[in-house]
């Protein structure tokens, strides 16, 4: 099983920097499977990612792997704590809603209705240091009701029962940040 997850995180790490939804070393999947999660590594790249870049740790926060989880696993576990339904985590850094989150302080529109459907809402979680647990509390605090949510100035982070759904939840949030900039041209 753990290498169908392992591909898994590689297709969708792969799918999200040739769709533009982040770049250089910024953003990282992970999939919850029974008490361990799966978890790009620190310091591994989302283009180039491989099933050997996964690390593995459990809900604890414990290193199961040879491999360092990456630097957000404390946003990844207290989403995973707070919402037992989750089963994947997209954390990205697409560029219209980091932007957007500059312009807009409480929750970005809702143009679509293929948004309004999947995400209702697009709340704006106030900035946190990245990596910090006190980034991780703000963020699962904002997922308590919502499957997706825009960090100020950082990126955005999307829940899902499969990779694919919050992957593509993922892709939603950016078209909905992407239309917002361009209408109010």
């Amino acid at each position: 099983m753990s290498r169908i997850i392992k591909a898994q995180l590689v297709k969708y790490s792969h799918l999200a920097h040739e769709r533009g939804l982040t770049a250089a070393f910024g953003g990282n999947l992970s999939i919850r499977f029974g008490n361990r999660i799966f978890i790009k590594a620190t310091g591994a790249v989302m283009d180039d990612l491989s099933r050997e870049q996964v690390a593995v740790i459990n809900m604890k926060g414990k290193q199961l792997s040879a491999i360092r989880p990456s630097s957000e696993y404390r946003l990844h576990l207290a989403i995973y704590r707070e919402r037992p339904d989750v089963k994947a985590i997209a954390h990205l850094h697409p560029p219209y809603a980091i932007i957007s989150s500059t312009l807009i302080k409480k929750e970005l529109p809702i143009i679509t209705p293929e948004a309004e459907i999947y995400l209702k809402r697009i709340p704006i979680a106030p900035f946190r240091p990245a990596g910090t647990q006190e980034l991780a509390e703000v963020v699962a605090k904002y997922l308590q009701d919502y499957d997706g949510v825009i960090m100020e100035k950082h990126g955005i982070v999307t829940v899902g029962r499969s990779l694919r759904e919050a992957f593509y939840k993922a892709e939603l949030i950016e078209e909905s940040a992407k239309l917002w900039y361009l209408a109010r041209k």
